[in-house]
């Protein structure tokens, strides 16, 4: 039995056709051979020499702690009570329901986002955002197709 997304040993062995310093230089070659009409079923792009790169995005206090946690408490019960609110039979009902969603949402998401402030003790008093990123991404082809992709994909590179 093989596993899910397994490669099959005749297209096990790859070469590399060609290594770009971002993603969209490496879309934009699978993307002209595409063009080209090569079957790009044969292809992988693939990222190497991963890294996690955290981008701070600002300070986090009290209040950005409770105005953000707020803010997605209430969203949040405003998606629940309009879904609830389709199965009602009145339009006062109907803004009941909501208006008491998007309060009580926004209420607990208060609570929650002081609790979760409080029990972090000033450990990590700042906001990020965190992604994977490649130093470099190789475009592959399987080794029996490797050189009709080659001789495409060198009509690129005097417009790279």
């Amino acid at each position: 039995m093989s596993a899910p997304f397994s490669t099959p040993a005749s297209e096990s062995t790859q070469t590399v056709l060609a290594t770009y310093g971002t993603y969209g230089q490496a879309q934009r070659a699978v993307d002209f051979l595409s063009d080209e009409k090569f079957e790009v079923q044969h292809l992988r792009i693939i990222g190497t020499d991963l890294r996690m790169v955290e981008t701070v995005t600002g300070r986090l206090n009290w209040a950005r702690a409770a105005f953000g946690t707020a803010l997605a408490g209430m969203w949040f019960g405003l998606f629940i009570m309009l879904l609830i609110g389709l199965f009602t039979n009145s339009s006062t009902e109907w803004v009941r329901l909501v208006l008491g969603g998007v309060l009580y949402g926004g209420l607990f998401g208060l609570i929650f986002g002081i609790v979760s402030y409080a029990v972090t003790g000033g450990r990590r008093d700042f906001t990020s955002a965190s992604q994977i990123v490649a130093t470099s991404y190789e475009v592959t082809c399987m080794s029996t197709r490797a050189d009709e992709a080659a001789v495409i994909l060198n009509r690129l590179a005097p417009q790279a």
